[in-house]
């Protein structure tokens, strides 16, 4: 019997086969969830043939959480596939390389920034609301986090999209808690994903966390964090929302 047994997750933002969400679609279809996983754009057609390399083929969904008519249309296109949802994965950000990392956050123009923050965290409550009619009572809702208390090196803006993101998730448990939505996220360390190649000294980043993570850490292994995921998405955290759950080796807890 598995974890998820009977339960419709839906994991917005699949592009390949290396990301946390396909991770997390990939566990949450081993441990009995029916998953649909979402994408949009020129990366659409990416995801459809990646989509095949799950243990269960999932519908793709079209969905572009800048495009108020995808948000709109979102419940109905759920419903095609099920008849509701028990869980949502927001493994959505974006940052303009060229603009907002890499040592450029004293320059960062606000149109990119912007858009950093309407992707990266004001999507997690535009999702959540426009899934609100399809969501269970209970439901969990769960975001991906690079912890935001402290300055990194090369992540910039980012990290401020990121903070804003962890405030969201907040806000959201607050006001979705009294209907049964449970909202979390989950920090990871840094892993070597699609979205981290596009970082610009992200070698810095990745080498801290060797030396300094009591379990160790590999960044090549997105299980852990998936698993987390997971679990949160289960009803193993019934009275657990607003919280940040670290996947990190250990990490974050250790001091210089």
């Amino acid at each position: 019997m598995g974890l998820l047994d009977g339960k419709r997750i839906l994991v917005a933002g699949v592009t390949m086969d290396t990301s946390i969400g396909f991770a997390a679609a990939k566990v949450a279809q081993e441990q009995g969830a029916t998953v649909l996983i979402s994408n949009f754009g020129r990366a659409l057609s990416i995801t459809k043939r990646i989509a095949k390399r799950l243990p269960v083929e999932p519908p793709v969904l079209d969905l572009d959480v800048t495009n108020e008519e995808h948000l709109a249309g979102l419940a109905d296109a759920v419903r095609e596939h099920v008849d509701g949802l028990d869980g949502v994965v927001h493994s959505i950000a974006y940052g303009n390389p060229e603009t907002l990392l890499g040592g450029k956050f004293l320059t960062g123009p606000w149109e990119d920034v912007a858009q950093a923050v309407r992707v990266s965290a004001y999507s997690l409550m535009s999702l959540t609301q426009a899934l609100r009619p399809v969501l269970a009572t209970p439901a969990s809702v769960v975001g991906l986090t690079f912890d935001a208390t402290v300055a990194w090196p090369a992540y910039d803006w980012m990290g401020v999209a990121k903070a804003g993101l962890e405030s969201t998730a907040r806000y959201l448990a607050r006001d979705l808690g009294p209907e049964g939505i449970r909202v979390n996220l989950v920090s990871a360390g840094p892993l070597k994903t699609l979205a981290a190649k596009a970082i610009p000294g992200f070698e810095e980043l990745d080498s801290m966390w060797a030396s300094k993570s009591p379990l160790g850490w590999d960044n090549t292994d997105q299980i852990p964090t998936a698993k987390a995921i997971c679990a949160l998405l289960s009803d193993f955290f019934p009275a657990t929302t607003g919280e940040i759950v670290h996947v990190d080796g250990g990490f974050h807890a250790m001091g210089a």
